[in-house]
């Protein structure tokens, strides 16, 4: 239940389990869907139930420490019609405003508190957040695209392309579904050399268990070339050590 403060016990529970996911490097998971990785838009939708990561502190932590600007300006931007509620919710976005690592955050939520938390203003500000999703996701997309020909001309280094790989499908915010077709068109491509599907085996542990399950079961089910066969071995050990870590713990 909330306080005559606005803020509840399990909103600060979960502002502190999200620190943690933060300082492990975890995604942040949709509530109540596991396979689901959250995603700006998910704040985005006002009619969208977020349980507690829906609550003031939980926002706060995301605008404040999420690393990739879409996704904390998205929180920032559901945050808002917090504020003018009670003094210690207009201070939460007071302190958010000076301290979130990215300067969009910090300027949108100065914006707001500077106009009393005029809804008008706060309405704005959820219109430029959701254009600067949509215009980041092109941006993030068109350079993935780009890479990919980099590539396969042979003018970047297979090391630099899954480097920038992970780091664009995790700042872009992709959905599940299309970064699993992605990694799944690269490990089956007959035009991708072996070195770069043994990198992108190498950082599966980046990928939500959903998406690395997907990938194993449809390379499993792949026709068999030698490279394709080599890297179902590869899964088959991964999956064997994957199954003996959860025998032993």
């Amino acid at each position: 239940m909330a306080d005559v403060l606005g803020i509840t016990e399990d909103g600060l529970k979960a502002a502190m389990k999200i620190k943690g996911q933060y300082r492990r490097k975890e995604p942040l998971i949709l509530p109540g869907v596991d396979d689901r990785v959250l995603i700006p838009e998910n704040f985005m939708n006002a009619g969208l139930d977020l349980k507690n990561l829906g609550a003031p502190l939980p926002l706060a932590m995301v605008a404040s420490l999420d690393p990739e600007a879409p996704m904390a300006l998205a929180a920032a931007a559901r945050m808002c019609p917090f504020g003018g509620k009670t003094d210690l919710l207009d201070g939460i976005l007071h302190v958010v405003g000076e301290t979130s690592r990215h300067p969009l955050v910090r300027e949108c939520l100065e914006f707001v508190c500077d106009s009393n938390f005029d809804p008008v203003t706060i309405a704005e500000v959820r219109r430029h957040a959701s254009r600067f999703i949509v215009k980041t996701r092109h941006q993030y997309t068109a350079a993935l695209k780009q890479n990919l020909q980099l590539l396969l001309n042979g003018s970047i280094a297979p090391s630099q392309f899954v480097k920038d790989f992970f780091l664009l499908t995790e700042a872009g915010n992709m959905r599940n579904d299309i970064r699993q077709k992605l990694v799944l068109s690269l490990l089956l491509s007959g035009a991708v050399r072996p070195s770069v599907k043994f990198l992108m085996l190498e950082n599966f542990e980046r990928l939500a268990k959903p998406v690395r399950r997907g990938i194993m079961a449809a390379v499993l089910k792949a026709e068999s070339t030698r490279h394709i066969e080599i890297i179902k071995e590869e899964l088959k050990f991964m999956i064997a050590q994957e199954i003996d870590s959860l025998v032993n713990n």
